[in-house]
């Protein structure tokens, strides 16, 4: 019984879906997790009612605000590993530094970056309703996106497909991956 834990717990993977604000993480996320039975959960929940608050007013987090949060991911990404779980989490993760607290160098974390232009993404802001995130700080958003680099093994959609499409993608990838890899063994 002990081994079969022990293979469960090396098995599990989480996805981190990232994205600027409004680039579809919480909905594609959402429908990778389900299309997969896997666990899911929205970045968002972790953060504090004071920076909710924030973001609402039309202020930027900084990286002091953003350290705690992305600590208290990161122990979720860790607990769903340990426990054999795998899942998806959504998080704007814009820079290296902070997938690299995400990820902790795992190759069991995966990033999925969510590609899109400025135009599109303030359109779909712009229909967006009863979210935290101003429209106002789309372009901090942009000035702080630092694209995963090939290194951090991407898995790269754009987004200007339905969500149900872009997630059909992101299983398929994933789903040859792991023939791919079960080849090998």
């Amino acid at each position: 019984m002990q081994n079969e834990a022990g293979v469960a717990a090396r098995a599990a993977q989480v996805l981190v879906v990232m994205g600027v604000s409004g680039s579809g993480k919480s909905t594609i996320g959402a429908l990778i997790a389900e299309r997969l039975g896997w666990i899911f959960v929205d970045g968002d929940s972790f953060h504090t009612p004071e920076h909710v608050a924030k973001m609402h007013a039309g202020h930027a987090l900084d990286d002091e605000d953003r350290a705690p949060w992305l600590a208290r991911i990161a122990v979720w990404i860790q607990h769903r590993l340990e426990a054999g779980e795998s899942g998806v989490v959504v998080c704007s993760a814009l820079r290296r530094a902070y997938r690299d607290v995400l990820t902790r160098g795992s190759r069991r974390v995966r990033i999925v970056y969510l590609d899109g232009g400025r135009t599109l993404v303030a359109r779909r802001l712009a229909e967006r309703h009863g979210h935290f995130m101003s429209p106002r700080l789309l372009d901090s958003q942009f000035a702080t996106l630092e694209i995963p680099g090939p290194d951090e093994h991407p898995i790269t959609v754009g987004i200007d497909a339905p969500p149900e499409a872009i997630a059909d993608r992101v299983v398929a990838q994933i789903a040859e991956e792991t023939r791919i890899q079960a080849g090998r063994s």
